[in-house]
């Protein structure tokens, strides 16, 4: 089945018999639609990274330093003595495949390997033969593999089909974390240059530009300005939006698509309203104009190094607390990383709303708020004029982006703030959101054309989800906050279920607002005229 000619009715054909062949063979067959493209040696060069050269997956010879194997081994046991999170979830597993039909990419493809605990085996294999007794004196019989290139190969092809999306830890009896040896795994094949280029690309332009994309500070201005002036002529209202000035309150940090890309221009046009609304003292800032974090998909160090800028622009903008936007893989980064790694940003105050009196002790240790809690608060305080016929339009349903929601715990927040700016909300079934939430089977790096058909299939699950609530519900808009996710979901709902568009969570946000001295609104954000009323079709919270 070519790229670009895949047919939904022939991709949902999935078979779940095991193969043939044990899963000791590490034979992989590398074609388009499946894999990503690697690393160019000249991102390589540029982020300081080993081994750069020439290579493509699908080339014979991947073009390995002679002492490979010793690379690998050294890596395995630095890994396994600073991360003792590694040396556990190497030992403690007991292959009770509770794991097992919870993976997205294994519900999807039918291939065993693709089972959270399988995934992980091809890696506790070799660790097993090289740093196990058991392993070394009985081999096989323990499940212990020799690393050879095919191998290796193997690693690249199942890692690089994991989103690190943790759905299958919320199930796991030992409270395993398989994302975290996909990262492993993904660190330990860096060492030898072998890594993708939709990783490495914005991994580069962050340090150069200050965001994924690679857009340049007078770009950056360039662009929030445009949406000053488009908000102006949909409200009659000229905000402001300051950029890297000192001295405000806080610091307001987004994923650098909400400046760039659509469907999430428009939430950066509800920010933009809300914030004048209610006067929030704020700034943007050009080094830190992106929220994101791609190194959470490339390794530990890297992870460390782009999120320093964040810290390092609040201290430099002498701001007192930092707001963050809608995003995913964000949020994990800031809410379990950040202060063990760049902090304790003590130069900061406790997070308090100077509108609302709340503190926000949940974040007393990094002293970033998300934005659903900060628009939650002021919604429960009676601070903003909503209007939710505004989205009548709109009959919507709710995906908690994986991060946010497993990493965070933001289940509650986003939903209330949907059921006060529009009438019309219902959920897809119950486990398919929440902590169960389903992946949209393009993150951690995964989101590029030429793997279109792994994307497809490790996003059939969450689409077949979005299909219950459309056929039984009418639902024709997809929420979410998460700039990956508002990325990778159109085609997604495109391909498997037609009808539905996506939007963030402050996009409805800002459709709703009130803002005094407003024009009459006679279109959302998108320019889409605002209907008449409907029928309240509102599930019961």
């Amino acid at each position: 089945m070519s790229q670009g000619k895949l047919k939904p009715e022939e991709l949902a054909r999935i078979t779940y018999q095991p193969p043939a062949k044990s899963w000791t063979d590490p034979t992989v067959e590398f074609r388009k639609g499946v894999i990503c493209y690697g690393a160019v040696p000249e991102t390589l060069n540029y982020l300081d990274l080993p081994h750069a050269k020439k290579w493509q997956p699908t080339d014979q010879d991947w073009k390995l330093p002679p002492d490979w194997k010793k690379i690998i081994f050294e890596g395995m046991r630095d890994r396994l003595m600073r991360f003792r999170s590694f040396k556990v979830f190497m030992d403690i597993c007991v292959r009770c495949g509770a794991c097992a039909d919870k993976c997205h990419f294994y519900i999807g493809s039918g291939d065993p390997k693709n089972m959270p605990v399988l995934r992980a085996e091809l890696l506790r294999s070799v660790y097993r033969r090289q740093f196990t007794k058991a392993g070394k004196i009985m081999g096989a019989m323990v499940g212990a593999r020799d690393l050879d290139e095919k191998v290796l190969k193997e690693w690249f092809y199942y890692f690089y089909q994991c989103t690190e999306c943790r759905r299958c830890s919320v199930f796991c009896p030992y409270g395993i974390d398989t994302a975290e040896i996909t990262m492993m795994g993904r660190e330990l094949l860096n060492l030898l240059g072998l890594s993708i280029e939709w990783i490495n690309t914005p991994l580069a332009n962050c340090f150069r530009t200050g965001n994924h994309l690679g857009i340049q500070p007078h770009g950056f201005k360039d662009s929030v300005e445009f949406a000053v002036d488009e908000l102006a002529e949909l409200t009659g209202i000229k905000v402001k939006a300051p950029i890297n000035e000192k001295g405000h309150e806080i610091l307001f940090v987004a994923p650098s698509a909400d400046y760039f890309a659509q469907p999430h221009y428009f939430t950066l046009l509800g920010y933009l309203a809300l914030f004048h609304e209610i006067g929030l003292d704020y700034t943007l800032s050009t080094f830190a104009s992106e929220g994101g974090n791609f190194g959470l998909f490339h390794s530990n160090e890297m992870m460390k190094r782009l999120n320093a800028k964040i810290y390092s622009e609040a201290k430099r903008l002498d701001v007192k607390w930092i707001l963050g936007g809608e995003c995913g893989h964000m949020w994990r980064v800031l809410h379990q990383y950040m202060d063990t790694m760049n902090g304790p940003a003590d130069f900061l105050q406790v997070p308090k709303s100077s509108l609302t009196g709340t503190v926000f002790a949940n974040a007393a240790s990094t002293k970033m708020v998300h934005i659903s809690e900060f628009t939650a608060d002021l919604i429960r305080h009676n601070k903003i004029q909503l209007d939710p016929s505004r989205n009548n339009h709109w009959n919507a349903t709710f995906h908690d982006s994986c991060n946010p929601a497993r990493c965070m715990g933001l289940f509650d927040e986003p939903r209330y703030v949907l059921q006060q700016v529009m009438k019309n909300f219902h959920e897809m079934p119950e486990d398919t959101i929440r902590e169960q939430t389903f992946c949209c089977g393009s993150g951690s790096g995964l989101g590029t054309d030429e793997n279109i058909e792994s994307r497809m299939r490790g996003g059939l699950p969450r689409a077949n989800a979005v299909k219950y609530v459309r056929d039984t519900k009418e639902v024709n808009l997809l929420v979410c906050m998460c700039a990956i996710d508002k990325a990778t979901l159109p085609p997604l709902l495109e391909y498997w279920t037609p009808g539905v568009e996506v939007a963030g969570l402050h996009e409805l946000v800002g459709n709703a607002l009130i803002m005094k001295g407003e024009n009459e609104r006679l279109t959302d954000l998108r320019g889409t005229p605002i209907t008449k009323p409907l029928e309240n079709k509102q599930d019961a919270a």
